[in-house]
């Protein structure tokens, strides 16, 4: 599963380094310089979801051991979005006044820290608080991998781009089954197994630190000839809709007041509504499985099979849209197969766990599409940046109650039947949503601008 890594963020510029400078005059940097920035962005990206992943592999052992209440764990499980949408806004003021690589480089040693800190919690309080220092790192690194990769390989945006989100699929896929195995290999304790993923967060730590020094955040296109675009680590197809060059202070007056568009609106809701699907699932479907006297051990596999479905589809759905006048259809095709898998697994959970997996992992895939339609429902930089940010923000806040509500009804009814239809119902305002969004439009249409 893709995850919001594609976030576009607003940068400024900061002050120039002799890697900025090479750049301008038509020069590159080294080829050690740039080797190092993708084994950073590449550790950077198997780091960001491990922390939730690996935690749902494991949520009955560690409810267990810290006397966890079934509403207490949906709280575990909606911390994710909730950090999300409160760090990650900070994010870009920080990359202005300390650089982006130094703002990625306190991310890691703060993953690092929150994922060692978090197993010898005593209790819940302290294990929230260790997670909540993991998930800022990974708030912030969220927003600033695209300007990274903005920054230092801008004829180069897509590869790069597909690099780390292959990157990120896979760290999310591995900790989700490999965490039990590695428990049980490692002695059988929780904490071992949350462990052992603050080692790997700690050599995504390394790259970086030659590279804090770096103090330039600037996503505007070097002069060097290379292909202007208009958006930071812009979606496949995109360049559409967005292919105002975005230098810094450019049409900051053209971008409309996006909270009166309907169509921001709908985005919003649309990429909430998937981020909470997303949460849910991370959080919670292993436990379903295991419920259904699915062992521990697959339940982790079933959710790894899930999250790789992004990794491929998160570079066919992207194109597909974009060739599409309307994206409807393909909300509609996303969500069906969201409704299928949270049927199946009501009526037979065990019996067609893998069918579920897949159907579910098809579904979670509405997060690359998101991306791509903030990228077509502009027609300017600073419109895609302001939409962006409000349809992100909005979304992982709308994203936020979904999880904790499924563990209040999963503690009070006793069962999956009460949360699985609140997650099969959440799919059918999201195909709504999905449809008016991808709506052949923009918000400067709906704002009666003209270009």
């Amino acid at each position: 599963m893709p995850d919001e890594t594609q976030t576009l963020s607003p940068t400024a510029t900061a002050v120039r380094t002799p890697a900025d400078s090479s750049a301008s005059r038509g020069g590159k940097p080294p080829a050690w310089v740039l080797r190092l920035v993708v084994a950073g962005l590449v550790l950077a990206a198997l780091n960001l979801r491990p922390a939730i992943t690996s935690l749902g592999a494991l949520l009955e052992e560690v409810q267990n051991g810290l006397h966890m209440s079934g509403s207490v764990a949906g709280v575990l499980t909606s911390v994710p979005p909730l950090c999300f949408a409160a760090f990650g806004l900070a994010a870009p003021r920080l990359a202005q006044r300390f650089g982006a690589a130094a703002v990625v480089c306190a991310g890691m040693v703060a993953i690092t820290a929150g994922l060692a800190l978090r197993p010898f919690a005593g209790g819940t309080a302290a294990f929230l608080a260790a997670s909540a220092l993991a998930l800022m790192g990974i708030a912030v690194s969220n927003v600033l991998m695209p300007v990274i990769v903005k920054r230092w390989f801008p004829d180069r945006i897509g590869s790069v781009t597909g690099l780390y989100s292959m990157a990120l699929s896979l760290g999310t896929a591995v900790a989700a089954a490999a965490t039990v195995p590695m428990t049980q290999a490692l002695g059988g304790g929780w904490r071992t197994g949350l462990a052992v993923w603050a080692a790997l967060a700690a050599t995504a730590v390394l790259p970086w630190i030659p590279l804090v020094r770096d103090r330039g955040t600037d996503t505007a296109p070097p002069t060097t000839g290379t292909r202007a675009t208009g958006t930071t680590a812009q979606a496949p197809g995109t360049a559409r809709a967005a292919g105002t060059a975005q230098a810094p202070g450019t049409a900051r007056g053209a971008a409309p007041r996006v909270a009166r568009s309907r169509t921001a609106w709908a985005l919003a809701c649309f990429f909430g509504l998937q981020a909470t699907g997303a949460y849910i699932t991370m959080g919670w479907m292993p436990q379903i499985f295991r419920d259904a006297g699915v062992p521990a051990g697959t339940a982790g596999v079933l959710l790894s099979v899930t999250m790789v479905m992004g990794v491929p589809l998160a570079f066919v759905i992207p194109r597909l849209a974009a060739r599409l006048r309307t994206q409807g259809p393909i909300v509609l095709a996303l969500g069906l197969c969201g409704l299928t898998g949270y049927t199946g697994l009501f009526l037979a959970p065990a019996a067609g766990a893998w069918a579920w997996a897949l159907l579910l992992g098809i579904s979670n895939c509405a997060f690359p599409l998101a991306l791509t339609m903030i990228g077509m429902r502009s027609r300017t930089g600073a419109g895609v940046v302001r939409l962006s940010a409000f349809a992100q923000s909005t979304g992982y806040l709308i994203s936020v109650p979904g999880p904790l509500l499924v563990g209040v009804l999963y503690q009070h009814s006793g069962g999956w039947s009460l949360p699985l239809a609140l997650m099969a119902g959440l799919i059918v305002p999201q195909m709504a949503a999905g449809v008016l969004a991808g709506r052949d439009r923009t918000i400067e249409d709906e704002a009666g601008m003209r270009h």
